[in-house]
């Protein structure tokens, strides 16, 4: 009558057998998510900056104001970084009954210049300030730029081409 035991043993130390033990599957660890936080890189920036999408002067003068929102999307920024930078630069806005502001198309060419200032010279609000201040053809000067890098720009696709 007298049945022989035998002894079993058993592992725990694996995720197998701890899965087992609770009943749960045991999340593996997720990898680190990169904080978004603090400055942006060199390469960041630079792609941000062809992303703004301000149309030419024919198509930009063709409405006598811009919405709020309409030139958030142009510039790819939030809406409060855009109030900011009309506060501090004093542009002239024009507001509805309700508060909305609005952006005439001299204001949205200033607000390029600002940009361009700012994130691609890396200058600060005073610095910027500074320099409007300091180059009143600071505008000319933009504009003749801006066509200047179409031109490349156009060039560099003629040359692609051939």
């Amino acid at each position: 009558m007298a049945k022989e035991l035998t002894q079993i043993t058993f592992d725990f130390s694996g995720a197998e057998s701890q899965e087992f033990l609770s009943g749960k599957p045991i999340e593996k660890p997720a990898v680190k998510k990169k904080s978004t936080r603090g400055r942006k890189s060199l390469k960041a920036t630079d792609d941000e900056l062809h992303h703004v999408q301000v149309p030419e002067d024919e198509e930009l003068f063709k409405k006598q104001y811009y919405s709020m929102g309409e030139v958030s999307e142009m510039f790819g920024l939030n809406q409060s970084m855009i109030r900011h930078w009309a506060r501090e630069f004093q542009f002239d806005l024009r507001t509805n009954k309700k508060g909305d502001r609005y952006f005439k198309p001299t204001d949205v060419k200033t607000l390029q210049l600002v940009y361009d200032l700012i994130r691609r010279r890396k200058m600060t609000i005073p610095g910027a300030k500074d320099f409007l201040k300091k180059n009143k053809q600071a505008n000319e000067k933009y504009a003749m730029i801006q066509s200047l890098q179409r031109m490349r720009n156009f060039l560099m696709e003629l040359k692609a081409s051939l």
